[in-house]
């Protein structure tokens, strides 16, 4: 071949190298606008510009419950997560992902053309060379699910969706580095990252496994979590400590490769311990998890309606709760249930408590009760109404954890066994709250939320029995009576058309035949005195007052209603209580103050819904009436500890129904408001003695230590003190004591009803 051919082929060669290459770049150009604009869907579809200006607003955020003083009570979600800023990532946690994923991060813009040369190397020839995402494109997947979401024609087809899958990555990432600071896209990748066992962003991370915010976290607990990354499970310190702790060496030595660390600092480091203060986040962690569940239905009701996802909008929402009122009552509610438990278990060592009125045990009674259950529904659903399978799955034991007071317990039963064992367990519900403003400050639905869900502050209603006494009261104060008017202890009947007559019986079934003045009849809880003044006031205007003091729930204007006959919720009770308080002023209890979105701007603000109920007089008289409890002679509060009654005004109810099924305490002070109650699931479930299963002796010492704790606690900045006085003179005589006994002082009372200082003698308990 002569040298003009060899010229002329040559130039050929060039010329189709450069038509080659000039195709190449079409193609490249064609492709990637292809996947711009998505022509005829091949490609699927990219983010909007609003996404790509805005991307966290693509992210789920789980929506934050906070207290009245700043503390996290709980997070609603599907992927618990929760973003920070740049600011709030420690030095230490960035520089090791930096040595990890992407060193020359703060030097390309999105791609990295060397470190994707480098793994397409790798590739062809079959050694991991490393990865070829940057930091940036791992954002653009994380945020917007290149690999999962918006699937085009072509990304069906598996030879071209890695490749389509890469550039709309690629595409993406240059959009993140035009609109974003590379500070910014490292907050925004930290925030989208999962570490496994529900945990979502950098936040969540150190919380769940160390136990402090993402800005002190230490270069060892950076490597751990940094490890994690792209195998959660098989580098979990849960599950996988081991391989864990080799990962962690793993990313210790990228660190001291690239001169972060000494190689001192290496050796030590790698052979430090995992340092877990592992805290599982859960729906049922947390304080006040049944308040949670109250409050969820509300918040759920409210997006619905205002077009927000409480599971993924990131809401900010502000209770009424103090958290350390919140742990004083969960505390208070813990240590005295634990002791009257075990005195229950001895109470009824060898028999079962569901008992009828006569005190015999109920026949069948779980077989009852296991039908009214969501799990014999679901194998009656499964196997039939009559089937003989229902029977076997409910009598076969199998592994299960149970509750008890000392901590939980493996063990195996049967689902009928478990039925029984739980039966055994006595309930309580505590709610304290601030007269006047209407806010709750504290809320404990039940004995422990994982095992028993039911809330017994505000769905649990049950009869209140002397507790609702003060409606009748209040009647007749509002109608003039003093209280000091006196009101012979001696039978009281009320005849119906059509009923046989009804007298209702002292506590001890007897009658002195002396002279008690009202507040007096209060505060020793006489039934004659109540009957007394039912009769002259009427069920009917009982009622009205009832509702006047905020109850909701059915009430029947009987006779009866008198001695608290119809069910009602401690949250009734205690905003009714609050209403003397609050000179009168009824405020509805409320425990949700605002709702924010995830920037921080206001949504909507409830303010509390007040009505004016009582004077001011009235509403004092009241107070004084209470007070009555601690200070008159035989008052049923005087069980409460010396050191609350000195130097302070306490108000006070106890109550307890017939049977002892019930036992209620409703306390109150110048600055707060509480009601206790304490029972059996099933109303058949209680003590065999009313003197047992009193108000006083079940639900008093809960109230007792939660108002110890709050005045032990001088931050809390709660006090001892009167209750205010009002403006106006009162229009009655309240100095009873000039017509009782002047020596009599209340404070020399021994506290025999105070269960814990004062235990119950071995033969009251049998």
């Amino acid at each position: 071949m002569n040298a003009e051919k060899k010229s002329k082929l040559f130039k050929n060669l060039i010329k189709a190298l450069w038509i080659l290459f000039a195709a190449g770049l079409l193609f490249v150009f064609v492709i990637f606008l292809g996947a711009y604009q998505n022509i005829f869907n091949l490609f699927g579809d990219l983010p909007s510009y609003k996404s790509l200006e805005n991307p966290e607003a693509e992210n789920d955020l789980a929506s934050q419950l906070y207290s009245a003083d700043g503390e996290l009570l709980g997070k609603y979600y599907r992927f618990n997560r929760t973003q920070v800023t740049y600011d709030e990532l420690s030095p230490e946690l960035v520089q090791t992902l930096l040595c990890t994923e992407d060193m020359r991060f703060y030097d390309h813009s999105g791609i990295d053309l060397k470190g994707l040369v480098r793994a397409a190397f790798g590739k062809l020839t079959g050694q991991f060379m490393g990865g070829g995402s940057t930091i940036t494109m791992q954002t653009a997947e994380n945020l917007y699910g290149t690999l999962t979401t918006n699937k085009g024609v072509l990304s069906r087809n598996g030879v071209f969706d890695d490749i389509i899958t890469k550039i709309k990555e690629w595409i993406i990432s240059v959009e993140l580095e035009r609109s974003f600071t590379k500070d910014e896209i490292l907050a925004m990748y930290f925030n989208t990252i999962t570490f496994g066992h529900n945990t979502y962003g950098i936040s969540t991370a150190a919380k769940v496994f160390f136990n402090k915010p993402s800005d002190s976290l230490t270069y060892p607990e950076s490597a751990l979590l940094v490890g994690m990354l792209n195998a959660p499970t098989r580098y979990s310190p849960i599950i996988n400590p081991d391989n864990a702790l080799s990962k962690r060496t793993e990313v210790l030595y990228n660190l001291y490769k690239y001169d972060k660390i000494t190689r001192e600092e290496y050796d030590s480091m790698k052979i430090m311990p995992l340092g877990l203060d592992y805290r599982a986040q859960d729906h049922l962690e947390g304080p006040a998890p049944y308040f949670r569940q109250e409050i969820g239905e509300d918040l759920r009701r409210w997006c619905d309606e205002n077009g927000y996802d409480l599971y993924e909008g990131g809401l900010k929402i502000y209770t009424t709760i103090d958290s350390k009122l919140q742990e004083y009552a969960e505390e208070a509610m813990k240590e005295h249930m634990t002791y009257l438990q075990k005195l229950f278990n001895e109470h009824w060592k060898g028999r079962n408590p569901w008992i009828d009125e006569d005190g015999d045990e109920i026949r069948g009674f779980l077989d009852r009760t296991i039908k009214r259950t969501g799990q014999y529904r679901s194998l009656v659903k499964k196997y039939g109404q009559d089937s003989d399978s229902v029977d076997i799955v409910l009598n076969t034991p199998k592994p299960m954890t149970v509750f008890s007071w000392g901590g939980e317990i493996d063990t195996v039963m049967s689902p009928m066994d478990s039925l029984k064992y739980y039966k055994h367990f006595l309930q309580s519900g505590f709610m304290v709250m601030d007269p006047h403003s209407g806010e709750i400050r504290a809320w404990v639905g039940g004995i422990d939320f994982k095992y028993f869900k039911y809330d017994h502050v505000k769905r649990g209603k049950r009869q209140p029995g002397s507790t609702f006494k003060p409606v009748v009261y209040t009647a007749a104060i509002d109608q003039g009576y003093s209280p000091c008017y006196k009101i012979l202890d001696a039978p009281v009947t009320f005849t119906v058309p059509g009923q046989p007559p009804y007298t209702p019986e002292n506590y001890n079934k007897k009658w002195t035949n002396e002279p008690y003045t009202i507040r007096r009849g209060l505060a020793n809880s006489k039934n004659s005195i109540t009957a007394f003044l039912m009769k002259t006031m009427t069920p009917e205007v009982v009622v009205k007052y009832a509702r006047d003091l905020g109850f909701e729930s059915h009430l029947e204007a009987v006779p009866a209603l008198a001695l608290g006959t119809s069910d009602v919720s401690i949250y009734e009770l205690v905003g009714a209580y609050s209403t003397f308080v609050n000179q009168g002023t009824y405020t509805k209890p409320y425990y949700l103050s605002r709702i924010e979105d995830k920037y921080g701007n206001i949504l909507m603000e409830f303010p509390p819904e007040t009505k004016e109920a009582l004077s001011e007089e009235t509403a004092y008289l009241m107070v004084h009436m209470l007070r009555g409890a601690t200070e008159e002679r035989g008052g049923t509060g005087l069980g409460l500890s010396s050191e609350l009654r000195i130097d302070n005004e306490i108000g006070a109810k106890t109550g307890t129904t017939q049977n002892g099924s019930d036992g209620w305490f409703i306390g109150l002070t110048k600055d707060l408001v509480a009601g206790v109650w304490v029972g059996g699931d099933d109303r058949s479930i209680h003590f065999r003695t009313s003197a047992l299963g009193q108000g006083a002796r079940t639900a008093m010492p809960i109230w007792d230590s939660f108002m110890t704790k709050v005045y032990s606690d001088s931050t809390m900045g709660y006090t001892k003190g009167p209750f205010p006085r009002p403006i106006r003179p009162l229009p009655v005589e309240i100095d009873c004591m000039k017509y009782e006994d002047p020596s009599y002082n209340p404070l020399d009372t021994l506290n025999v009803d105070t269960l814990m200082d004062n235990r119950l003698e071995q033969s009251d308990i049998f």
